[in-house]
């Protein structure tokens, strides 16, 4: 969520263009693959060196099914349109199990399209909640402030996790105080992760990736 977890205007396209179109580089995906949205912040063109972008290529190596778009306008997006894209999107999954990751202002954006009822959203089977930026944080930013979420009565599922670090600056009262506690969401809190980005060095991420695999799997910090 911040310009450094951002590419150069020459390299904003896909690094791998069949990933970005929810296919794979290495052809069709296996039978009975899984399914695998991957959904960026603010001002986050996908660089190579992010964690996500990581991801994404191991995922394709084993067969999965991945979709790893460049959301419109990631320096001033506008929410009703990356709600739309995110329906578009998980309406292309398949296989026998869905499952999304959103870091920062797309954690946020998943929240809105759970409590919206957004169609496809409720055929995800599992979903990691990564270091989701705090309301105040982005009531100060006027490019995302009407990401904002307002309090509500709406449930989120038991399948959702949250991941974040206790020294994230965009989230200073702590994740759990502001999303897990308040959602009923099973959060884990990484020491000295940061905003789990770039900036913090979370590039390669083997654990999140062995959870992608295996849904009980420990999440922790990524090894120096």
């Amino acid at each position: 969520m911040s310009t450094h977890d951002t590419d150069s205007p020459a390299n904003d396209r896909p690094a791998n263009e069949g990933l970005a179109n929810g296919g794979l580089a290495n052809g069709e995906p296996a039978p009975g693959a899984r399914s695998f949205l991957i959904l960026h912040g603010w001002q986050n063109h996908r660089p190579p060196g992010h964690w996500q972008h990581w991801l994404a290529g191991r995922l394709a190596e084993l067969g999965q099914h991945v979709v790893y778009p460049q959301l419109p306008d990631p320096d001033d997006p506008d929410p009703e349109v990356w709600l739309a894209e995110l329906a578009r999107h998980l309406d292309a999954l398949r296989g026998p199990e869905r499952v999304v990751l959103a870091h920062s202002l797309s954690a946020v954006l998943w929240l809105h399209a759970v409590a919206r009822g957004l169609p496809g959203a409720a055929a995800v089977d599992r979903v990691l909640l990564v270091a989701p930026p705090s309301a105040s944080v982005l009531a100060d930013l006027p490019e995302i402030t009407g990401f904002t979420l307002e309090e509500g009565d709406f449930t989120v599922p038991a399948s959702t996790r949250l991941v974040a670090g206790d020294d994230d600056p965009y989230c200073p009262e702590g994740a759990g105080a502001v999303y897990g506690d308040p959602l009923g969401v099973r959060t884990q809190v990484l020491a000295g992760a940061g905003h789990l980005g770039m900036d913090a060095g979370y590039g390669p991420w083997p654990s999140v990736l062995e959870w992608c695999l295996d849904g009980a799997a420990p999440i922790t910090v990524r090894a120096s």
